[in-house]
């Protein structure tokens, strides 16, 4: 028999408030945009294409680190355990890991069940007796599992947090935010987050992996613009404006700006703003962390008994933390 996968969205897009955060950013003395303006429909398809160039080394090196340590993995999870995917996509990371870890439960949480309906029905017929949850929150800023979840009391929880998107917090933001995982998870004794960590290493590797040879990410980074011009209403024009992907030593973190080529006005219904030759806006960040770094900010955040798995260049690290 075959279980349905059971769909609760949260987070509800609103057009006026999403028009304003863009706005408020372009109008700022130094121009930004929150980095989840980059994942439009081509968005999303640009950077599954990143993630197949020779470059760019973070997601076939953490999958080499979950293919040749899952089942030490598995030993530190709990028995029958809930595993809560934060930003699942298309669930394919978790998916891999289920003959292993053997889950009881799979919530997938993405920003929309639209998005995971497809991935999780086509899952389901794969893995029958699983039973499966889509839901629909914004996570970055709040952390709170829904009552709907009905999670059981006996039942631990693990979060997977994989593909490094920790990087996109500032180091201040990622503690805040793992407090909040650990609570989610220490609900129930055994509970845990599984999480994968780009680490520090040189600037050279760094900058090809967020500025590559084929262009693919300049690409990526320029569709935010389109994605304005829809949201927004902005008249943004991809010849304005070129990538830049460079590595902050001081920060340790990678940032993307989108650089103006000429002097030029954006202009949008209310409003405008002018940009000189050479003035960027920001985009994202993705800050690199070393091993005992990134154990230290656990701790900070209530976790324990923290292990990392590394590949044998240190260039990745998946992180077990108990809550």
């Amino acid at each position: 028999m075959t279980t349905t996968p059971q769909f609760i969205q949260i987070y509800q897009a609103q057009a006026e408030h999403i028009r304003e955060e863009l706005l408020s950013g372009l109008r700022a003395t130094k121009a930004y945009a929150s980095p989840k303006y980059l994942y439009n429909e081509l968005g999303s398809k640009l950077f599954e294409a990143i993630t197949c160039i020779p470059e760019y080394y973070p997601t076939r090196t953490e999958a080499r680190i979950f293919d040749e340590h899952a089942h030490d993995m598995a030993k530190l999870l709990p028995h029958g355990c809930v595993l809560i995917d934060l930003g699942a996509g298309n669930c394919e990371k978790a998916v891999r890991l289920f003959p292993v870890f053997q889950p009881a439960r799979y919530v997938a949480v993405d920003i929309s069940v639209d998005f995971l309906k497809v991935a999780l029905e086509r899952w389901q017929r794969q893995f029958p007796t699983l039973e499966m949850t889509g839901v629909g929150m914004d996570f970055s800023s709040q952390l709170i599992l829904p009552a709907d979840l009905a999670l059981k009391p006996t039942q631990a929880r693990v979060m997977f947090y994989p593909g490094s998107s920790i990087g996109n917090f500032t180091p201040e933001e990622a503690l805040l935010f793992l407090k909040q995982v650990q609570s989610a998870c220490s609900v129930v004794d055994g509970g845990g987050l599984l999480i994968g960590v780009d680490l520090v290493k040189s600037k050279g590797v760094l900058e090809a992996a967020y500025d590559d040879a084929l262009g693919i990410t300049a690409a990526f980074n320029r569709n935010m613009l389109l994605h304005f011009n829809t949201l927004a209403g902005t008249n943004f024009k991809l010849e304005d404006w070129k990538h830049i992907g460079l590595y902050n030593t001081e920060l340790n973190r990678i940032e993307m700006h989108l650089e103006a080529l000429r002097d030029l006005t954006v202009t949008w219904e209310g409003g405008e703003r002018h940009f000189t030759e050479g003035e960027r806006i920001h985009t994202e960040n993705s800050y690199k962390w070393t091993l005992k770094g990134f154990e230290e900010l656990l701790k900070q955040a209530g976790f324990s008994a923290c292990k990392a798995y590394t590949d044998t260049e240190q260039k990745f690290a998946v992180f077990w933390a108990k809550a």
